[in-house]
């Protein structure tokens, strides 16, 4: 009978959770930035946010150790306010998810964005529509699928990753030993029945997922 490490699944559905949460509001306004606005250095801007997904995780995971651990800026100020170390911590974990996330989560959104004719926005404001009622009301519904999908893309990406989860966070069972870990560990273990039901486990989650926002998207399009 498969063995579920079911703590190491819900820290994923916990970090799963609060990356696309936090991300949510970063990933729209980048998004609408790049899809409307004409910035200086754009391109290198738009290379920067999609460089995670060229980069090896080994070598992302490596780099964000160094800019976590205690002899960089932001980890002797993170230590200094909290008094923990940023590394080998659920919020270094949090902190590298947002980073190798980010063109997960921009890349949709500002497809869908970049969709909406200008003209839409400009006839919202002539009736009379601040620019902040015209996001809610017009621009988010209208790009709402590219937002679902960036949000599934996230979460899913999030179950699943390991080489930048296991450089920043390691392997702390309860605080940084993930279900993607788990199943490395029970491999490495030549337990083969609980690898595969956490993979089968791990599978079903993403697709489910995936699956749910995908419907809700089209509902939205269909209103």
């Amino acid at each position: 009978m498969a063995v579920i490490d079911w703590p190491a699944l819900s820290l994923s559905l916990q970090l799963a959770s609060a990356t696309a949460l936090v991300l949510l509001p970063l990933a729209i306004w980048l998004a609408r930035l790049l899809a409307w606005s004409q910035i200086r250095h754009q391109g290198a801007l738009e290379a920067a946010i999609l460089l995670p997904l060229v980069l090896p995780p080994t070598v992302l995971g490596y780099y964000l150790l160094l800019g976590f651990g205690g002899a960089s800026p932001l980890g002797q100020a993170y230590h200094a306010l909290t008094g923990r170390a940023l590394v080998f911590s659920f919020d270094g974990l949090l902190a590298a998810s947002l980073i190798f996330n980010l063109p997960f989560a921009v890349q949709p959104m500002q497809r869908s964005f970049a969709a909406i004719p200008r003209e839409v926005r400009e006839a919202a404001w002539v009736s009379g529509l601040s620019r902040w009622q015209t996001f809610l009301r017009i621009e988010l519904p209208l790009a709402w699928p590219g937002v679902a999908a960036a949000l599934a893309l996230t979460f899913a990406h999030t179950l699943g990753e390991f080489g930048v989860v296991l450089m920043v966070g390691g392997s702390l069972p309860g605080e940084t030993k993930t279900i993607a870990i788990a199943i490395y560990d029970q491999a490495q273990a030549f337990n083969d029945s609980a690898a595969a039901g956490m993979s089968a486990l791990l599978l079903a989650l993403s697709f489910v997922a995936v699956l749910l926002v995908s419907r809700l998207g089209r509902s939205v399009l269909r209103r």
